[in-house]
C-alpha cells in the first residue's frame, strides 16, 4: 500500500483533481493520502472533500491530514509539491507596468520568475532534505513554480529523485484539437462531464488512434516536433486553418484569451509551443516591449480567475450533500504512481536532468522530455537535436534559469541581478541601471522571505 503525500493540499483546484486521479485506478484505492497544508483553514476543506469522496464511492483508502510536514513525509512513497509562497505580488513590488512596458506578473523567468524562485526554491530544498532522513527512497513530484529552476535545484542540491510536471503539453495538446475543429457530441462526454474541453482532456489523456504527439523542450517552452491527427502530419491541416485569424485572435480562442502570440511563434519559427500566449509572450523580446505591441497581440486582457468563488464553491458542494463524481484529468501525478506501483507502462512528458538527452541544450540543465514508466521508475527518451531555431530561443531562457538557480542557492545577489539582465525580454526594455533599480525594488519588497543575501 503506497504513501502518497501531497504538500501544499490547500490549493484545492489541484488537489481535488490529484485525489480524483488517484482514486480513479482501482489499484491505488488501498493507498493512504496524507493532505499536508500550513493553511489549516484550507486543508480542512480538501480533507472534507477527500473524506466524503471516499465513503460516497465505498472505497477504502486512507485519508491522512496534518500540518506537521515531517509528519506526513514520515515512510512517504510518493510527494506531490503544490506549494505557494506568498500570495500574488507583494505590497511594495514593482507594478504590472514598469517604466511603461508590461513586464506582466511572470512566474517562469522575468523578475517575477526568478523572485519566484527565490521564494520557492528554499522551501522545496528544505523538504527534500527532510525526505533524505524520513523517506530517502521515495520520489518527489514536484507541480511548484518555477519548474525548471526548482528542478534543476533538486537535482543539483539533493540525493532525492524528482521529476518536474506541468500540464502545458497535454493543454496544448486539446487546444490544437480544438483548432483542428475537432467535432464533440453529447455523448463523447465522460460521466459527469458537462463541457467541451473536459472531453478533449480525456482525449489527450487516452492518447488514442486519433491523436498523436512528441514534445520536448523545456517547461512552458516546449514544441510539439510531431502531431498527428488520424496518423496523418496535423501541421498543414493547421497551417491552413490559421489563415483565418478569427479562430485564433477572439477573446474564446483559449482559456485564457486570444492566442495570437502562439500562432505567430508558429508561423516565424514553424512548430506550435506548449504555453499559452499570455505567458509566452514574456518569454521572448518580441510581444511585449511596447504598449502598442501590448495592445496588437491582445496580451493585456487575460481572463480573471477567482480563487474565492472556488472555495465557497466546493464549501456549497460539501454542505449539499451531492456525490461527486471520480473524473481523470490530464495530470500526470497518478498515472506515473500508478505505472511504478503496478508495472502498467505509460507515457508522459515530464522536466529532468539534461543528460544528453537534448544534445543542443545546456548538459545539466532541466528539460522537458517524454519519459517512459514502469515498475522500476521514470525513464526519460532520448530527444537528440531540437531543430536550431527552437533551441536558440529555449537557450536565452536556460541562460535566465542557470543564473538564477545559482544565485538562489549561493545567495548571491550580484547573480539574481545577472539573471534578469539576460532575460530575453527585460533586455530588449530595460537599461542595466533600469535593471538595477527593478531588482531592488523586488529585494525590498521581498525582504521578509529573502535572507541571508550578500
Amino acid at each position: 500500500m503506497a504513501k502518497i503525500v501531497l504538500i501544499g493540499a490547500g490549493s484545492h483546484v489541484f488537489s481535488k483533481a490529484t485525489i480524483c486521479d488517484i482514486l480513479s485506478y482501482p489499484e491505488l484505492r488501498d493507498s493512504t493520502i496524507t493532505l499536508m497544508d500550513i493553511n489549516k483553514e484550507a486543508l480542512d476543506l480538501i480533507s472534507t472533500y477527500a473524506r466524503k469522496l471516499v465513503e460516497q464511492h465505498g472505497f477504502r483508502t486512507r485519508i491522512e491530514s496534518t500540518v506537521d510536514r515531517r509528519k506526513a513525509l514520515d515512510g512517504a512513497n510518493y510527494v506531490l509539491t503544490t506549494i505557494r509562497v506568498g500570495k500574488g505580488r507583494l505590497p511594495g513590488a514593482p507594478p504590472y507596468m514598469y517604466y511603461g512596458v508590461d513586464l506582466g506578473h511572470n512566474d517562469t523567468i522575468q523578475a517575477g520568475g526568478v523572485f519566484y524562485g527565490l521564494r520557492h526554491i528554499p522551501v522545496i530544498l528544505d523538504i527534500c532534505h527532510d525526505m533524505e532522513e524520513l523517506c530517502p527512497d521515495a520520489w518527489l513530484i514536484n507541480y511548484t513554480n518555477p519548474m525548471a529552476m526548482i528542478t534543476w535545484a533538486v537535482h543539483d542540491y539533493t540525493r532525492i529523485k524528482a521529476i518536474g510536471l506541468c500540464h502545458s503539453v497535454q493543454s496544448t495538446a486539446t487546444q490544437l484539437l480544438k483548432y483542428l475543429g475537432v467535432p464533440i457530441t453529447p455523448e463523447d462526454l465522460p460521466e459527469g462531464a458537462d463541457d467541451y474541453y473536459t472531453t478533449l482532456h480525456n482525449r489527450v489523456y487516452q492518447e488514442t488512434k486519433d491523436i498523436s504527439f512528441w514534445v520536448a523542450g523545456i517547461n512552458h517552452m516546449a514544441w510539439f516536433l510531431e502531431f498527428k491527427w488520424r496518423g496523418e502530419d496535423a501541421y498543414p491541416l493547421l497551417r491552413e486553418r490559421f489563415k483565418d485569424p478569427a479562430i485564433y485572435s477572439g477573446p474564446d480562442a483559449h482559456y485564457a484569451g486570444a492566442d495570437i502570440v502562439r500562432v505567430e511563434i508558429f508561423k516565424a519559427f514553424g512548430y506550435f509551443v506548449t504555453e499559452s500566449s499570455a505567458h509566452m509572450g514574456s518569454y521572448v523580446p518580441y510581444f511585449k516591449k511596447r504598449p502598442e505591441l501590448i495592445n496588437k497581440f491582445k496580451l493585456g486582457e487575460r481572463k480573471p480567475q477567482n480563487r474565492i468563488s472556488e472555495d465557497e464553491n466546493l464549501k456549497q458542494q460539501l454542505s449539499s450533500g451531492q456525490k461527486f463524481p471520480i473524473i481523470r484529468s490530464i495530470e500526470y501525478g497518478a498515472t506515473i504512481i500508478h505505472s511504478i506501483e503496478t508495472g502498467v507502462p505509460s507515457r508522459i512528458n515530464a522536466n529532468v536532468k539534461n543528460t544528453g538527452l537534448i544534445t543542443n541544450l545546456l548538459e545539466g540543465s532541466c528539460v522537458e522530455v517524454p519519459c517512459m514508466v514502469d515498475k522500476t521508475g521514470i525513464h526519460p527518451c532520448y530527444v537528440g537535436d531540437l531543430p536550431p531555431q527552437l533551441a536558440a530561443l529555449n537557450r536565452t531562457n536556460i541562460n535566465v534559469q542557470e543564473l538564477a538557480v545559482r544565485g538562489i542557492v549561493e545567495k548571491d545577489r550580484t547573480k539574481i541581478f545577472q539573471s534578469i539582465l539576460v532575460d530575453p525580454l527585460t533586455s530588449a526594455v530595460l537599461t542595466i541601471d533600469e535593471t538595477r533599480d527593478l531588482v531592488d525594488r523586488m529585494f525590498k519588497a521581498e525582504k521578509a522571505y529573502l535572507k541571508g543575501f550578500k
